[in-house]
């Protein structure tokens, strides 16, 4: 009789400890039902950049650059001028499709080095395009595509994730006042 107390009795600890795991089991379902979560793609924040545009256009040497008349799916997320260090104009969207966009201005940085880090490592292609009465070349393999355009008393970059498209309609929407 004692070897088999032994025995159901390992069969109690076993079966306990089941019935304990499938107890935890249910509480974390029943937990996981009734606290929020939301598993969509965070809101995208959205910048004002009119102040720091009308300081911009202000200060600066040459043109500064904002687009105008695009869609309310171009979201401005970044904005920045710096007019003490290299006077760069610096101006970020999320586009339609959440993609990424940004228009980079400077009269004062050497174009080449300029050009390199606005594209994230773009190279000069061949191919140009008159967009919005300016001549853009195009640069490819860097991370973000890219349009440059040198003229005006500044390097201007446009460059992104969405592609050449995308750029082009911002090149499009471009203005200085």
């Amino acid at each position: 009789m004692a070897g088999s107390n032994g025995r159901s009795g390992k069969q109690k600890t076993v079966r306990d400890m089941v019935l304990s795991l499938g107890l935890i089991g249910v509480m974390a379902g029943v937990i996981y039902l009734f606290i929020p979560h939301d598993d969509s793609d965070p809101e995208v924040k959205q910048v004002d950049y009119r102040v720091e545009l009308l300081t911009a256009r202000r200060a600066a040497s040459y043109p500064v650059l904002a687009p105008e008349g695009l869609s309310a799916a171009w979201k401005a997320t970044s904005v920045r001028y710096d007019g003490a260090d290299d006077e760069s104009w610096h101006l970020g969207f999320s586009t339609p499709g959440g993609e990424y966009a940004q228009i980079e201005q400077s009269a004062t940085q050497k174009p080449e080095a300029f050009i390199d880090t606005a594209s994230q490592g773009g190279e000069e292609t061949k191919t140009t395009a008159e967009i919005g009465g300016r001549t853009w070349t195009r640069y490819d393999g860097g991370r973000y595509d890219a349009l440059v355009h040198e003229g005006e008393g500044a390097t201007t970059v446009l460059a992104g994730t969405g592609g050449y498209d995308q750029l082009t309609q911002m090149a499009k929407a471009l203005k200085a006042k």
